[in-house]
């Protein structure tokens, strides 16, 4: 992503750089900045399944489960949204008779919910909790942070100046002196994870390491040399 300066700013720019700096030698240089800090949120997807003879107890007993673990989160204070519904099944299990052939034995309900947990001290007793309200299947965990500007914005000012130190060492290895910056192109990632480490929970509850993440961001700036 290329940054868009107004029209004016452009036309004073263009007068401001030398008639040599653009055609003449110019060097590229990619910065890369990051910044690690501790996740603020976590997102957690888990679900109902239930079995039954007939269709309708297969989904009877799976809305009395999922609607109970609903029930309980919203009690532990976690808000209506940062609930939603992920996805919702129902299938009939297959088997075979003594001759092979494929018969319906029963029916599986199955229900999803992605939960977003804004306070991670509570988020092991979290888990086990809603395992003794009904859910049984947990589809993943994920750590992020709620508003990840302020760190982006850090991480960028630092591509910045990497890509700047790394010019000015090639320049001076070369013998020549780095002039006007003639372009400037944003490659800015996001996050990842980064070493994990255990957070603060009860100690009968689910251990979870919630670890650091690493926002990174990248920018690739072309300087025109000076003759």
């Amino acid at each position: 992503m290329r940054f868009r300066l107004p029209a004016a700013l452009v036309l004073a720019i263009g007068l401001a750089v030398p008639a040599w700096a653009e055609t003449g030698p110019q060097i590229t240089v990619t910065g890369e900045g990051v910044v690690e800090l501790p996740p603020d949120m976590a997102t957690l997807r888990l679900g109902v399944v239930s079995e039954a003879r007939s269709a309708a107890d297969a989904l009877a007993s799976n809305s009395a489960d999922m609607a109970a673990v609903l029930a309980f989160l919203a009690d532990a204070g976690v808000a209506e949204t940062d609930i939603q519904t992920s996805g919702l099944t129902l299938m009939p299990r297959q088997d075979r008779d003594a001759q092979g052939r494929a018969m319906t034995v029963g029916f599986m309900a199955s229900n999803q919910v992605t939960v977003r947990v804004r306070d991670l001290g509570r988020l092991g007793g979290l888990m086990d909790a809603v395992v003794r309200e009904g859910a049984n299947r947990f589809d993943g965990l994920q750590f992020g942070l709620s508003d990840m500007s302020a760190a982006l914005a850090e991480a960028r000012a630092r591509a910045v100046a990497d890509a700047r130190a790394k010019a000015e060492t090639y320049s001076a290895a070369a013998g020549v002196t780095l002039g006007p910056i003639m372009t400037i192109a944003d490659q800015s990632g996001g996050f990842g994870p980064m070493e994990m480490r255990m957070v603060a929970a009860a100690a009968d509850a689910v251990p979870i390491a919630a670890g650091a993440l690493s926002v990174t961001a990248g920018v690739t700036i072309t300087w025109a040399l000076a003759p």
